[in-house]
């Protein structure tokens, strides 16, 4: 073989491989292309360089971005830094589950399926539902296909969607629905939680479902109280989107009346990955498990009675008739709900009640730090979650642009998602950010004007 690069093919080997298919040169191969589409001179790149010398330029290269790891994060909407811990990594890192094929065939994927079939259940304890499925490829996908459920399971075709949902949920929702033929009304807000008497007045005998977050978009914890009732009175189905970190402070969904739970699960020890993949969680009461997409893996005993794993529900178009599949999505994102699982069992429910609480009460120092500088002002009243709006004297872009010097990633100006909430940022402060973090962020802030 050849000492010059890594291709294993000699000349000798590819002159036996010209003759073979008769051709006398490479550029042979290349004559059915027309030569004015053809480059004809060589690519304009530097010099090769030696494999040492391509990792430093690339280190290099990495090390002027900014990201979680060298920068103090207040960013959210949807995404955060959390802590994970490290023993994650090591589980999802194992060959048996980051190679592991799809487990349609049980007795070869005993493994990956009991591990998919303890998320389904913590997903279960957590929400309390009665069924959860094997996840979704994220928030946004599962809140669209929560909705849908609602349509099947109610034969209507309406749905209404408060406008305190994230953006990116409602943006995937317009999308689905457009495809569909389906049709998506928003509800008004009213200090920044979901207007109730809006509501009212819109639910009628052709809605199938409320789409609403718990906590919402702003990090506000929505009433609940009531609105599970006057949904149901119309027979429709009331789809919630949650936080699974709020959850070990908050009502689970089920005990205010949800049908459907829906969320993204990337604080469960997901790290943010430049956006992705995240991890979308889905669970629901037992008469909506016919109408559930994807896959539930299910308990069984096998022929000498030990206890075994399968896939018990796939409603995709792959395996029944296209025209009946419950959803186009087939597949799902089990590395990462495996690193869920371990997230749920490493921490259990002390340790996530830990968490809740440190997310609730540091975003309570930092809001009231930040609000108590001249010009800033808190943008909705209320009880917040991790997250909550500010709004500033001045454009966002140039305050985080001013923190970006001094390694902190500010918040998410959200103007463009909210025309009408001008020079407003949204903070998100996790259970990592410290009480030094915190001033540091108020000592630039407060510096700004």
């Amino acid at each position: 073989m050849g000492g010059k690069h890594y291709l294993p093919l000699t000349d000798e080997d590819r002159r036996d491989m010209l003759t073979a298919i008769g051709a006398n040169s490479v550029e042979d191969l290349f004559n059915d292309i027309p030569t004015a589409v053809r480059l004809q001179n060589q690519l304009d790149l530097p010099p090769a360089l030696a494999e040492s010398e391509v990792l430093d330029h690339l280190n290099s290269l990495a090390s002027k971005n900014k990201h979680f790891h060298n920068c103090v994060s207040f960013m959210g909407a949807g995404v955060y830094d959390h802590f994970i811990p490290s023993v994650i990594r090591h589980i999802t890192g194992r060959s048996e589950f980051y190679t592991s094929y799809t487990p349609y065939q049980p007795e070869v994927s005993q493994g990956i399926l009991q591990a998919i079939f303890e998320y389904q259940t913590m997903i279960c304890q957590l929400t309390g539902m009665d069924v959860a499925n094997a996840s979704m490829y994220d928030g946004g996908t599962a809140v669209a296909e929560g909705a849908i459920m609602g349509c099947g399971a109610t034969r209507r075709s309406k749905v209404l969607v408060s406008r305190s949902v994230s953006p990116f949920y409602r943006g995937v929702l317009r999308n689905y629905f457009h495809s569909r033929g389906l049709i998506l009304e928003e509800i008004p807000l009213i200090d920044g939680c979901t207007n109730r008497e809006a509501l009212g007045k819109m639910l009628g005998e052709d809605v199938a479902a409320v789409v609403l977050q718990q906590p919402n978009f702003f990090g506000m914890v929505e009433n609940m109280s009531g609105i599970a009732e006057a949904v149901h009175n119309h027979k429709a189905v009331l789809v919630i989107s949650a936080d699974p970190l709020s959850l070990p402070l908050l009502q689970a969904p089920a005990e205010y009346g949800a049908d459907i739970v829906v969320g993204e699960g990337q604080g469960l020890g997901v790290p943010a990955s430049f956006g992705g993949p995240l991890l979308g969680i889905m669970a629901a009461r037992d008469k909506f498990v016919r109408q559930m997409p994807g896959r539930i893996a299910g308990e069984t005993v096998d022929s000498e009675g030990n206890r075994g794993f399968v896939l018990t529900l796939q409603t995709r178009e792959q395996h029944i008739r296209r025209e009946k599949a419950a959803s186009n999505i087939c597949s799902n994102e089990a590395l990462v709900a495996l690193g869920a699982s371990v997230y749920l069992a490493v921490m259990g429910p002390k340790g996530m009640y830990e968490v809740a609480e440190q997310c609730l009460q540091k975003a309570a120092y930092a809001r009231d730090k930040i609000t108590a500088l001249e010009g800033f002002f808190l943008t909705f009243p209320g009880i917040n979650f991790k997250e909550f709006a500010v709004t500033v004297p001045g454009d966002p872009a140039e305050l985080n642009k001013k923190l970006l010097e001094n390694n902190i990633l500010g918040g998410v100006d959200i103007t463009s998602f909210y025309p009408e909430l001008k020079n407003t940022m949204l903070f998100a402060v996790t259970e990592k950010r410290t009480r030094q973090e915190i001033d540091d962020l108020v000592r630039v802030m407060e510096g700004w004007k």
